[in-house]
């Protein structure tokens, strides 16, 4: 009985920790990541002869808040074989819409200005690097 109420103090502290993690806003800024918006999408896609990996969000979304780290990393392991992008789905509907995002996070893969793998949800790191990898 007594290591149960242990095991539930210890689960209790790492996900008080963690929520207060997340709850925080980030202090890590990355230049690997380029915020976009309605104006601007689809130039920046026509600009690159990389892929573009473009992070659909909202800073009211949890998952998404969980996985920008990951993104940051990931631009910052890749900055040259890849462009890397944040697009907040609240600030731009033309895009938002014209790309179909129903959820969030959304991450769309992009190659020569067209969108070739979709990745939905808060999927971690492995998934999402190994989608990249297929199209770098």
């Amino acid at each position: 009985m007594q290591e149960d109420e242990e095991l539930d103090r210890i689960r209790e502290e790492k996900r008080r920790r963690l929520m207060h993690k997340i709850s925080e806003p980030s202090e890590k800024k990355t230049e690997n990541v380029v915020t976009l918006n309605d104006s601007n999408f689809d130039d920046m896609l026509k600009t690159t002869d990389l892929p573009v990996l473009v992070d659909f969000w909202a800073g009211w979304c949890l998952p998404c808040r969980i996985m920008a780290p990951v993104v940051e990393d990931l631009a910052h392991d890749h900055a040259r074989k890849a462009v890397f992008a944040k697009l907040n789905v609240d600030e731009n509907p033309k895009t938002t819409n014209h790309y179909g995002v129903m959820s969030i996070p959304l991450f769309i893969i992009f190659k020569a200005g067209k969108p070739v793998e979709k990745i939905v949800g808060a999927v971690g790191r492995g998934p999402l690097e190994a989608a990249l990898k297929r199209h770098l």
